[in-house]
């Protein structure tokens, strides 16, 4: 906006430097040329910079500080400019509305709440919430923070403006999902009730305390943006957009009349007029854009003129008002509007008398009488009211001492000038009165201009009556119909109707939104007494006529063969009339009165306003006169529609919604209607929008790559020739454009591709990526129809991969600082860094499949080749730091498992280029440490046997899984702890028994952990990893072998040098030396068989069994060794029963000297300690053997072998005793013997078959024959030690 005090001279100037780039040149006559600055005014200025003599610096300064000012001024003019365009779209639409079936954009999250949602998640992790959770949630969210919250690629894509909570949800819901279906299964509790529930978690989490996604009670204008809006609000938005102040806005809505739909209609007339007149300019003088091809020139102005026709037919399509529905509007019948297009012409549909009948509704308002003095105070008075040709209304009863009723008579009526009368009248007292006494009538004549307010009328009274005074005070409301658009009474005068000059009351009727007929009436007729159809005429102020009398001012319309002169009484009447009849006529040119034309261009200048003269002064006044009368048909509106979406998208962009470039529905609802009003071409539009997006792009905006397709789309239609919208001429600017944004849009997308972790991380947004490839297959098209070759599209996007895969490890090297340790850390620190690295490695891998693999699905070999390629620079950092380790280091097992785990699960890269050099770097390594670990095993046994204590060893268990292998004195290196974490599967056992010896135990150990070892390795070539199990397996064996018969000759050494006496007790060495053999026979299951299906199963099998044989063998041999050891303790009792046999001088003088001792004292019985001691020897071996030795099976065999050996004794014993009769003594012994074995070895779960055999049966009875006997012969007998009391224990 000008300063107030610049001159004229100034604001011509910036004009004119404003108009340079958007006035079309239309022509001499048509384009617009502003006066320069004066030669006066150019030598003041000259001369004071010749009077101040700067130094040239300082102008320099100045005239870039002037420059700078007059640019920002000449912006500000052209936003001006274009706001009042943009203004008059809002206003008065007629080709477009706010689209309803747009996707709704979410909220963006701006860096702070992002910092918000981190120390949120923070704080659940911390346990500072209420939030009850279990540690599955727990760990999902760690995961979730840690990978995606503290991205920094989410960081760049959240400062870009490309995330919203949605996004953030999104990619927490598809972690867990992965999470909760690897759970097991819970009876009770659906997988999807724990989704649902950690989803509900995540919320609370999310919105913490405070919801900072809450909106507030009133939402600002961006928050609604995604709304259908308002027009207010479509001004206001754009207002921002445009940098337009609430002041200059309401100066242009007030000058323009945005809220006259009247004058909006007939400013778009008229610039449909005038664009149809540039058509026709342009198709005389030849002067075309350059086309493609020559005959596009005349194809172009036909578009031309059926866009214009289109337009013509939507603004015809509106209803002329909402608010008459008894007014049809009626369908002129034209063929492409040639009515309007052909000024003049004779085949025109003329309007009937009848096409233009109004309805009118009158409201009758009756208050009081005044001055009625002829009646009594107590009669009765009422008034009646109608209009002349309806019916007739009565008001309520009222006394004459107070004749006021306040009712209200509608009516409706047909006639532009209505007959209303209002009567009063008294009730009759009269018996014979027929009618009611008439005290006084008024007549009224209303119009539709008439004072809407109550007033005093002077009633007509009959004759001889007293009431001389009498008014009555009514108020007559007669509406206007809305395509009445101006009454009044005229004097007119024309040639072909109205040829008397005389007064008439005229009514302008819109019948159409192009058909206006000026329309005379008289009293009470509905039909017009004469009309004119104002197509083709032009109105304009005149001078007065000397020769009519009536009427002061004039004004006329004419057109050819025909001219109406018209006359009012006073100026404004005058005024309106003609604003009124310019608005219908579709004229381009504004008449003027000539005193306004005067004041506003006082040096006489020729001056073409637009500019309302009610409002002229205050737009003049604020530099808003020529922005509002500007024509829009001399601007170039490609260039401001430029101005303009490149403004609205910079705005969109930067509100509060996620948008990825898609427009509001109000923003597109505004730029569809600026293009169809002002002629904007599609190929044009979506050619500026592709320029805009990829700048955007370019600069790190995250925009949709869907809606660059849609708009690359277009274009390439329209290029060759597909008319998207039905425009078939291709102008040589838009096809070089095309072809340049096709190149720049190209580079972008493989950029894009190349970049497709950081452009799109975690996939996001959703399908982006593929969209992505999706446009650069059509990018890649030579032309619409022919579809490029996969072969292609395949080639070009490898060659972004391979790209990638450089971008990504060199960013991934940088993250880790990888390149500073490299170059001087030490052999184990370069080794950890490539640890690290391969974790990130993996973790870049694991996240390009999970969220980057469907938009390459079509080529997924193309994903893995780019795996391949990562992993090889990955592989080059490898080696330098595996070439680093020390010989004989097995410290980076580690990292071929965290590798190999990685690979081997992958279709594509499993035993792949990096795969197989991965194994190729190990197989030495393994072999090499296999080898050492044979022999270490092989010497510990051999030294470890030799100096073994056989103590039984059980805190081992404590803690196995951290036992690192011993050194081995002999073997000059240091044999590393076993890189296996897996628990040995009999460790669980060893924490109820007593274990083998510490050498067993070690061995075991060490086979177990190197096969577990060997197996976690997961070795991916099958033929190797089968050599080198067997390997394992056939060490195993020969291991276990060793130890078995290194241990069994132990064994027997140790039970040569034990007693045979009842003090024999079994060392828990002999227990450990049985747990061993039986821990070998377990362990053989497991470390000695190989899985089934290989080619050597059958000899392996052969093999197999003989260790098994071995131990079993083994184990039978130790427990008939240990059965004869006990079994010997008992021959020893029965040797010392042998000497009480009869016949033995032994057994006489023992009899002799009991006898007469008995005499005198109580003699000791002999033989029951024998018996005691024997019996208290078996039961403490048995426990002994239960304690100690670990297999139940084992046990129970040693007790059976046992307990039958015992029994087999003893009947041999008394076998040889057949002939003779037992002493009592050795009876009592053996009764006591038998029964406590039979007992006790019952109690130890020896079966009842075993227990109840033939040589027990024999003993049995033998014993039972000489108790008889002994009953018989000797009363005093056994001393209740009996076998029948055995039986009744027993049973």
């Amino acid at each position: 906006m000008l300063d107030p005090s610049s001159s004229e001279e100034e604001s011509d100037e910036l004009l004119e430097e404003e108009r340079r780039d958007v006035l079309v040149a239309a022509g001499g006559s048509s384009q617009r040329s502003l006066p320069p600055p004066s030669r006066d005014s150019r030598g003041r200025e000259a001369g004071a910079a010749r009077a101040a003599s700067p130094s040239p610096s300082v102008l320099s300064e100045g005239r870039e500080e002037q420059e700078r000012l007059q640019r920002e001024e000449r912006e500000k003019r052209l936003r001006l400019q274009l706001y009042v365009f943009i203004a008059r779209c809002i206003a008065h639409p007629f080709n477009a509305k706010q689209p309803t079936d747009m996707a709704r954009r979410q909220q963006k999250l701006n860096k702070q709440q992002l910092q918000i949602l981190k120390e949120r998640f923070q704080a659940f992790l911390n346990g500072e919430t209420q939030i009850v959770a279990d540690e599955a949630f727990c760990n999902a969210v760690r995961s979730y923070y840690e990978v995606f919250l503290k991205s920094d690629r989410v960081a760049r894509m959240v400062h870009s403006g490309g995330c919203s909570a949605s996004d953030f949800r999104d990619v927490f819901k598809k972690n867990i999902e992965k999470r909760v279906r690897s759970l097991p299964e819970i009876d009770g509790l659906s997988k999807e009730t724990v989704l649902s529930s950690w989803l509900a978690k995540y919320d609370a989490i999310y919105r913490g305390e405070e919801d900072f996604c809450k909106q507030p009670n009133r939402m600002a204008l961006s928050a609604v943006s995604e709304l259908i809006l308002s027009k207010e609000q479509l001004y206001e938005m754009f207002q921002q957009i445009l940098g337009i102040k609430k002041l200059e806005h309401q100066l242009i809505y007030n000058a323009c009349q945005l809220d006259n739909g009247d004058e909006q209609a007939a400013q778009i007339r008229r610039e449909l007029d005038g664009r149809l007149q540039l058509a026709e300019q342009m198709a005389r003088e030849r002067k075309f854009p350059k086309f493609v091809t020559r005959e596009m020139e005349n194809t172009y102005i036909e578009e031309l003129r059926s866009s214009v026709n289109l337009l013509m037919a939507n603004l015809e399509s509106l209803p002329v008002s909402k608010g008459g529905p008894e007014f049809k509007l009626q369908k002129l019948k034209r063929s492409q509007n040639s009515a309007f297009l052909d000024i003049g012409d004779e085949n025109e549909v003329q309007l009937s008398k009848s096409d233009v009948v109004l309805s009118f509704t009158l409201e009758i308002v009756i208050m009081e009488v005044q001055g009625l003095k002829s009646v009594a105070p107590n009669r009765i008075v009422y008034c009646t009211m109608e209009v002349e040709g309806g019916e007739k209304l009565q008001t309520d009863q009222a006394e004459a001492s107070r004749p006021q009723w306040g009712t209200q008579g509608d009516f409706t009526t047909t006639h532009p000038r209505p007959v209303v009368k209002v009567k009063l009248f008294t009730e009759s007292t009269g018996v014979l009165a027929l009618e009611d006494k008439e005290l006084g009538r008024v007549v009224l004549y209303p119009t539709s201009n008439s004072p809407k307010s109550p007033d005093l009328h002077k009633m007509i009274v009959p004759k001889n009556s007293q009431d001389s005074d009498l008014k009555i005070k009514l108020a007559v409301r007669m509406d206007k119909p809305p395509h009445m658009k101006h009454c009044g009474y005229l004097y007119a005068l024309g040639q072909k109707v109205w040829k008397r000059w005389k007064k008439r009351y005229f009514v302008l009727v819109q019948v159409s939104q192009y058909t206006f007929a000026m329309c005379s009436y008289r009293e009470k007729k509905s039909e017009p007494q004469e009309l004119m159809q104002l197509e083709g005429y032009t109105v304009d102020y005149t001078a007065p006529h000397t020769g009519l009398q009536g009427g002061r001012m004039f004004f006329n319309a004419v057109k050819e063969g025909d001219t109406v002169i018209f006359a009012s009484d006073d100026e404004q009447d005058r005024i309106l009339w003609v604003q009124a009849m310019y608005r219908a006529t579709g004229q381009s040119y504004k008449p003027i009165p000539a005193s306004q034309a005067q004041k506003m261009n006082p040096k006489g200048g020729n001056v073409n306003t637009e500019i309302s003269p009610l409002y002229a002064d205050r737009g003049q006044k604020h530099g808003m006169d020529e922005f509002i009368s500007a024509n829009p048909c001399k601007f170039d509106h490609a260039s401001l529609f430029r101005l303009l979406q490149r403004q609205t998208l910079d705005h969109r962009l930067n509100d509060s919604y996620s948008c990825l470039g898609w427009f509001s529905p109000g923003q597109v609802f505004v730029l569809d209607e600026y293009c169809a009003r002002y002629g904007v071409r599609g190929c044009h539009r979506h050619l500026c929008y592709l320029s805009e997006l990829i700048e955007h792009s370019e600069n790190g905006s995250v925009i949709d790559p869907t809606l660059l397709h849609y708009s690359f789309a277009f274009c390439a239609s329209h290029v060759h020739g597909n008319r998207p919208d039905g425009i078939g001429t291709v102008s040589v600017e838009e096809k070089e454009r095309f072809e340049e944004i096709k190149d720049r849009l190209s580079s972008l997308l493989e950029n894009q591709i190349s970049h497709f972790r950081y452009c799109f991380p975690f996939g996001r947004p959703e399908g982006a990526l593929k969209a992505t490839l999706s446009l650069l297959e059509r990018v890649l098209m030579k032309d619409i129809a022919t579809p490029i070759p996969a072969e292609e599209v395949k080639k070009v996007v490898r060659k972004c991969l391979e790209k990638a895969a450089l971008i990504n490890y060199t960013r991934l090297t940088e993250y880790a600082k990888i390149e500073e340790t490299m170059n001087q850390a030490t052999p184990a620190r370069k080794l950890e860094e490539v640890l690290h690295l391969a974790e990130l490695c993996i973790e870049v891998l694991q996240q390009n499949e999970e969220h980057h693999s469907e938009a390459f699905a079509w080529w997924p070999e193309l994903l893995a080749e780019h795996a391949e390629k990562f992993l090889s620079l990955y592989s080059v950092d490898m080696d330098s730091a595996l070439e680093a380790q020390p010989q004989d280091s097995w410290d980076s097992f580690p990292l071929f498992q965290l590798l190999n785990n990685a690979l081997r699960n992958d279709t594509f890269l499993c035993n792949g280029k990096f795969h197989k050099h991965l194994q190729e770097i190990f197989v030495p390594m393994v072999i090499r440490y296999i080898d050492l670990m044979e022999s270490s095993i092989a010497q510990s046994i051999h030294r470890g046997l030799e100096q073994e204590s056989w103590q039984p060893v059980k805190s081992i268990t404590n803690s196995l899984p951290n036992v690192a292998l011993p050194k081995v004195p002999s073997l000059p290196l240091n044999l590393p702890q076993i890189p296996s974490f897996t628990t040995p599967t009999w460790m669980t056992s060893l924490y109820d028994f007593t274990n083998g010896s510490a050498t067993s135990e070690d061995l075991f150990w060490k086979l177990d952990a190197l096969q577990m070892f060997v197996f976690d390795l997961h070795w991916p070539e099958p033929e190797f990893a089968s050599h080198l199990e067997q390997r394992l397996k056939l060490m195993a064996t020969d291991m276990i072998e060793a130890c078995v018969k290194r241990t069994r000759i132990a064994f027997e050494l140790k039970l040569q040098k034990m007693n045979k006496t009842t003090d024999l007790r079994i060392p828990s060495s002999l227990c450990t030396m049985f747990n061993v053999l039986v821990d070998a026979k377990k362990q053989t299951a497991k470390l000695c068989i190989l899985d089934g299906g290989q080619e050597f199963a059958s000899q392996w099998q052969q093999y197999h069994s003989k260790i098994d044989d071995l131990v079993e063998e083994s184990v039978k041999e130790i427990i008939s060794l240990l059965v004869s050891k006990v079994v010997s303790v008992l021959e020893g009792v029965l040797s010392k029963l042998s000497r009480y046999d009869e016949g033995t001088f032994f057994s006489s003088l023992v009899s002799f000297t009991v006898k007469a001792a008995a005499k005198y004292v109580d003699v000791p019985k002999p033989g029951m300690d024998l018996a005691d001691t024997y019996i208290m020897f078996v039961r403490q071996n048995q426990d002994i053997l239960r304690e100690k030795v670990n297999e139940e099976m084992y046990i129970e065999k040693l007790f059976d072998q046992w307990y039958s050996n015992s029994m087999k004794v003893i009947c041999m014993w008394l076998a040889d005793r057949l002939d003779v009769q037992l002493h009592i003594y050795q009876l009592k012994t053996l009764i006591k013997i038998v029964k406590k074995t039979y007992r006790d070895f019952r109690l130890q779960g020896v079966l009842e078959g075993t227990l109840n055999s033939k040589t027990y049966d024999t003993v049995h009875s033998r014993l039972t024959v000489e108790e008889a006997t002994v009953s018989v012969t000797d009363g005093g007998g056994l001393q209740g030690i009996t076998m029948k009391d055995s039986d009744e224990e027993e049973g």
